[in-house]
């Protein structure tokens, strides 16, 4: 069948001769046939205007259709009022043009315009009688538009490539803008912002939805990526490290030590490698416990146990050891280097909020902006796709670390579940025979995000969303970017 439509593709083509190169949209042409194209599906199909629809086809109408045959401009519209558009009907159904895809070229007979190819694609819709609308299939198709009688009418139709929903996005979802966008919108992500990593280089960058109601988002949209703040933390100290400035199991007794654990001998223990590796029996937060206080839960080192609490700690004692607040190192071993000119730690007169990310909740509600004027070490980074896409590849290629450093920061030192490990800042997962994936995940209010770098196949991905449950949408991702390593990684997680 796909030959076939083929031949008559060109066997019409070859009949009205050859076509001009493809207009623009600012061009008289292309506006009279997109307006032909809105009345056509806006008008007639979506509405089940039989009329209008009829009006528009030339009575030597040719549709050629790769799942149901060929129809002449009678039995076209007898299919149309029977099924599609039938009484009975429980759903309405709505055809929606990808504008981008639109290709429109003239014909020209002995210098006079005398017919139009309009070539794209077209995503369907339904809507149940009281159900949200959603996407149900894709097709592309190529109409050729003729004047008859001064009148531009659709001559001969092609409808193919037909997918359902689930074949399409399958195949390609993630490679049509327009498709992502109603992936989107069916999941209610407000805003999402994706790195693709590739060969070792960040590949791609874009940015989908809106910052806020009725705003784009535009591709340098900033996001607040919660605790993704903690590997940029971990390579500050790790520079440090690397420049023999700052020492891995040095105690940070002489530097900090926080007034509510000064009575307990164990603050001691304390060292740099026991914070990155989240083992130093601090809770997340201190405000989660009654009192408000920091303490010790376990001892230091006996265990992991997440906390953003370390990480401010060496916050503390860095901060003391060489008389810079954090965003000042950072800006120096880490932001300046790397081009990082959209990031930081805390909200001043540099920050541009027209292209923050609001965070919503899952009812759509807007959570306040976090404008810190003091770093958290462990939270509320500020960035945007490029700049930590490039962070992520700088620490994929090695981190401008000394290779023993870096050895240390991907080796698996404590344990969270089986073949998943924290080294020194980030996440590995283990996938066997010396293979792994360095990550790190960040969640707050109205904040979810991702990043993940395979150094074996120079691969990678980084994905930021603004709404409390933007992680339904990672495995889809990760499988269809990361391919036999993501796999891995969501057997390892559904375990």
């Amino acid at each position: 069948m796909t030959k076939y439509i083929h031949f008559i593709f060109i066997f019409f083509i070859a009949s009205f001769g050859n076509t001009e190169a493809q207009i623009t949209k600012t061009d008289a042409l292309y506006k009279t046939i997109m307006s032909g194209d809105s009345l056509l599906f806006s008008v007639g199909f979506n509405t089940c205007n039989a009329a209008q629809m009829e009006n528009l086809l030339s009575d030597r109408l040719e549709f050629y259709h790769d799942k149901d045959g060929f129809s002449d401009k009678k039995k076209f519209m007898t299919d149309f009022n029977n099924g599609l558009c039938r009484p009975s009907k429980t759903y309405k159904a709505r055809r929606a043009l990808v504008e981008k895809s639109t290709e429109i070229y003239p014909m020209y007979k002995d210098g006079k315009l005398y017919a139009a190819i309009q070539n794209g694609d077209h995503l369907f819709f339904e809507k149940e009688m009281g159900q949200e609308e959603k996407l149900t299939g894709s097709a592309k198709f190529t109409n050729l538009w003729v004047q008859e009688n001064g009148v531009w009418k659709l001559k001969q139709s092609l409808s193919f490539d037909h997918r359902e929903k689930k074949e399409r996005e399958d195949t390609d979802v993630f490679e049509n803008d327009q498709l992502m966008e109603n992936w989107l919108q069916e999941n209610k992500i407000p805003t999402l912002g994706l790195g693709i990593i590739d060969h070792g280089e960040l590949k791609q960058v874009k940015v989908f939805g809106k910052i806020k109601n009725g705003v784009s988002a535009p591709y340098n949209t900033c996001f607040n990526v919660a605790s993704l703040t903690k590997p940029v933390t971990a390579m500050v100290a790790l520079q440090l490290v690397s420049l023999g400035k700052w020492k891995l199991d040095e105690p940070l007794d002489p530097y900090w030590i926080d007034p509510d654990i000064a009575d307990d001998s164990r603050h001691k223990k304390l060292t740099t490698r026991l914070i990155l590796t989240h083992q130093t029996g601090f809770p997340n937060w201190r405000w989660m416990n009654k009192d408000k206080k920091l303490n010790f839960q376990f001892d230091p080192g006996a265990k992991y146990q997440y906390s953003g609490e370390g990480f401010e700690y060496l916050r503390k004692a860095l901060e003391k050891k060489f008389g810079k607040p954090l965003e000042a190192l950072a800006k120096e071993l880490i932001f300046q280097p790397l081009k990082m000119e959209e990031t930081n730690y805390i909200w001043d007169q540099n920050t541009d909020e027209s292209r923050f990310a609001i965070g919503y909740n899952n009812e759509g509600k807007p959570y306040p902006v976090e404008k810190n004027k003091i770093a958290n070490a462990a939270d509320d980074l500020h960035t945007t796709i490029e700049d930590y896409g490039n962070f992520m590849v700088s620490v994929m290629r090695g981190g401008n670390l000394k290779p023993e450093v870096f050895k240390e920061m991907i080796r698996k030192q404590t344990k969270i579940k089986e073949n998943k490990y924290f080294g020194l800042g980030f996440e590995v997962y283990d996938l066997g025979n010396d293979d792994y994936v360095l990550s790190h995940g960040g969640a707050d209010q109205g904040t979810q995000c991702i990043s993940l770098v395979h150094p074996k196949s120079g691969k990678g991905i980084v994905i930021f969303t603004n709404v409390d449950d933007g992680s339904k949408i990672y495995e889809k991702l990760v499988l269809h970017y990361l391919g036999e390593a993501g796999k891995k990684i969501v057997e390892i997680e559904n375990r």
